[in-house]
């Protein structure tokens, strides 16, 4: 499975960005995909996820400003983030989870601007 992400870049505080991934090769149909990022010096942490049959979760930081969706045609997901803070700077990765595997995108990199 290979993901290619998009969609980063520098926003100034108060803005929006949408991130998007799309995943090709070996894809089944029950599998799990959301976004991580990850701060230098620190560890990966969830941001959301999105199941195929579509319930949502995220993290308390993304709660009410970033919005998780997918496209099962295009085996794509998306993350919408709105009113962003300098906080929010992170290199983003798009992830796939599939019968037992994860697979990790290249990274996007959002840098908000304060």
């Amino acid at each position: 499975v290979q993901l290619q992400a998009s969609g980063g870049g520098l926003v100034q505080a108060g803005g929006s960005l949408r991130l998007s991934c799309t995943a090709s090769g070996t894809i089944f149909g029950a599998n799990v995909m959301g976004w991580c990022r990850q701060i230098p010096g620190k560890q990966r942490e969830l941001v959301a996820n999105i199941v195929n049959n579509g319930y949502t979760t995220y993290d308390d930081s993304a709660k009410g400003r970033f919005a998780i969706s997918r496209d099962r045609a295009k085996s794509a997901v998306y993350l919408q983030m709105n009113s962003l803070k300098p906080e929010d700077t992170a290199v983003y990765y798009c992830k796939r989870s599939q019968r037992g595997h994860d697979y990790w995108g290249q990274g996007t990199l959002v840098t908000v601007s304060s």
